[in-house]
């Protein structure tokens, strides 16, 4: 089992600055969160007509729970949550999770 935070973004006003911004900014920002086990993120696109919820969702992963806790704490995740209000102009759901994976035992 793994632990995830999921930071689901909404559309923002201007996408290319939004791509910028994460890009050069909050991704060297993000990636010094302690404990971090990966850190993946895209672009969302929608499965049949219209658009989807999301801008883009990004996935922070941790490989214990304490970890996970320990990570929440840290003044590098504080940091990263402070930026987020600099470029989300689409609003921004976060959430936790513990996953378990079916293909892998």
């Amino acid at each position: 089992m793994t632990y995830r935070i999921a930071i689901c973004y909404g559309r923002p006003a201007d996408p290319a600055a939004f791509d910028a911004y994460y890009a050069e900014t909050h991704v060297p920002l993000a990636r010094k969160i302690p404990g971090l086990s990966a850190f993946t993120w895209g672009l969302c696109s929608a499965l049949g007509s219209g658009e989807p919820p999301y801008y883009m969702v990004a996935s922070l992963h941790f490989p214990t729970a304490e970890a996970l806790d320990q990570a929440l704490a840290s003044t590098e995740m504080k940091a990263a949550g402070r930026d987020v209000r600099n470029f989300a102009t689409g609003g921004v759901t976060m959430f936790t999770q513990s996953e378990q994976s079916v293909l892998i035992p």
